[in-house]
Formats: C-alpha cells, structure tokens, sequence
C-alpha cells in the first residue's frame, strides 16, 4: 500500500509540474522559444501574490485574480520590449535574453525580499486530506492543484484548436514567412502567445507558494523541472506536458520511498533514460499539428 500511495502522490505532485511546464511548452511548441526565466517569472508571481496577500489580508485564491492578469501583462511586454527583439537577430539570441531575463529577475527579487523562506497561507486547507485507506490519504490541496492543471492544459489545447487566435498561433509557428501575407502580425501573435503563458506561470507561482515554501533562487529548481516535464513528453506537445509532469512526479516520490535522499536523483534518471531512448518524449505531438 505504500508504494500505490507513493505513485498516487506522485500523479498529484505531476500536475503541479504541468501546470508549471504549460507556458514553458506553449512558448516552445508557438515561437521555438527555450524560456530560460520561466522559473524566476513562477517565483515572482509568487512574490507577487504574497505582497497582495499582505496588503489586504485576502485569500491566496482571490490574490490569484489579480496575479493572473498582471503576470499575462508581464508577458505581453516582455515578448515587444525582448523576445521579439531576439527572435529578429536569431540564433541563440532568444536564449541568451532568456538567460538574462531570469538572472535580472532574481536578483532583484533577492534584493527585495531577501533570501528567507516564504508561503502563502492557506490556513488548514494545507494539511486538509481525504482518506482512502489506513495508509493512504489524498491532500486536498495537491489535489486542487492537479485539476487546476488538468483543466489548464485541456483550456489551451481547445483554445489553440479552435479558437481564431489559437490557430493563428499554429499558422505562425507552421510559416512565420507565410504569415504576414495573409494580415496576420507575427509579433502580435506571439506577444499574445506569451501572455497567456505567463497567465499560467501566474496560476503556477500561486499554487507553488501555496504549497511549499520559496525564495528568490526557488525558480532554478522549479525551470528544471518543467523543462524535465516538457522533454518527457514531448517538446512542443501539451498532453504529453501532462504525462511528462506525472512520470517525473511518480519517480521522484518512488524515489523518495526508497530513500528520502533519492527522490530527486530518481526523477533526473529517468529524465536521462527517456532522453537516450526516446529523445522526441512519450507524445511527440506539437501544438502546431
């Protein structure tokens, strides 16, 4: 029974993972873009949501309304003021703005906030659980989190398959040179496509900073592993975002199982397998197809 409470806990620890790779791999699969500050833009909606929190004294879920829609601004001005500028000098230019980006914003989160530990308080929610069995028990909240990233990425796959400008965005990733004929601005697009990623880096942060604790350098860890999630599904492939988050999740709490010292090992291993022996993910379905 512990180990189907192990994978059960690691299933709902993949959702996070998801919901944190969702923007990563929407980037990606719309513009080829490797977001290298996609852990610092997560730990900064986090920071973002504490300083509202404290402000007014309102719930971390109410403070969420308001993360979303300024970190989607975020990423609106972001992809004008930088990543528009980087793709039109191509190369690794994205990548190193990326880079830079991420190195920015931790600094000057440390500067303002410190290296101390946060979280945002939940109350009892944070401990609150289901109990299946004497030796299993599902955490509301971590369950929350897995069907808050669930719904994310089934959202964004109907919104790229059927919505105007979701396929606008496959057009222009399919044909960026095409594009443009048809009355269709590719920096607008992608300026679009790069809020709504940073929307769910807002819903992401949140839930990280509701679920564990945080500080200005928590984003490096956090990029590592939405970037292990998006490989092992499939780059690109929002679905396989999904199945990538929850093989990672279900390694690392097996791992830890065996040995609390081995979780994070475990899930890097398997990470490595998959990369050696199936280097294009488990669902090597782009969003452009």
């Amino acid at each position: 029974m512990q180990w189907i409470n192990a994978i059960i806990q690691g299933i709902l620890l993949g959702g996070l993972y998801a919901l944190l790779a969702a923007g990563l791999s929407l980037m990606f699969g719309v513009m080829r873009i490797v977001n290298l500050a996609h852990g610092a833009l997560a730990i900064l909606a986090a920071y973002l949501g504490l300083v509202i929190v404290q402000a007014t004294g309102i719930s971390p879920f109410l403070a969420l309304l308001a993360v979303v829609p300024i970190m989607a601004a975020v990423g609106y001005l972001l992809q004008w003021g930088v990543f528009n500028r980087a793709l039109s000098m191509g190369g690794l230019s994205p990548l190193l703005a990326a880079f830079g980006l991420a190195v920015v914003v931790t600094q000057l989160l440390q500067l303002r906030f410190s290296a101390d530990l946060q979280s945002l308080q939940v109350g009892s929610l944070s401990v609150a659980s289901i109990t299946i069995t004497d030796q299993i028990s599902i955490g509301v909240l971590p369950l929350i989190t897995f069907v808050v990233g669930v719904v994310v990425i089934l959202g964004l796959q109907i919104f790229l398959s059927r919505a105007p400008l979701g396929r606008a965005m496959r057009a222009a990733s399919d044909d960026p040179q095409t594009v443009p004929l048809m009355g269709i601005d590719n920096r607008r697009v992608y300026a679009l496509a790069t809020a709504i990623a940073l929307a769910t880096v807002g819903i992401a942060g949140m839930f990280l900073g509701m679920r564990g604790n945080f500080n200005p350098t928590y984003g490096d860890a956090m990029l590592i592993f939405a970037f292990e999630a998006v490989i092992i599904g499939g780059l690109g492939s929002l679905w396989g975002t999904l199945a990538g988050g929850m093989v990672l999740g279900i390694a690392q709490t097996v791992g830890a199982q065996v040995n609390p010292s081995y979780g994070i090992l475990i899930g890097n291993l398997v990470f490595l397998a998959i990369l050696a022996f199936r280097p294009t993910g488990l669902m090597p379905k782009a969003v452009t197809t």
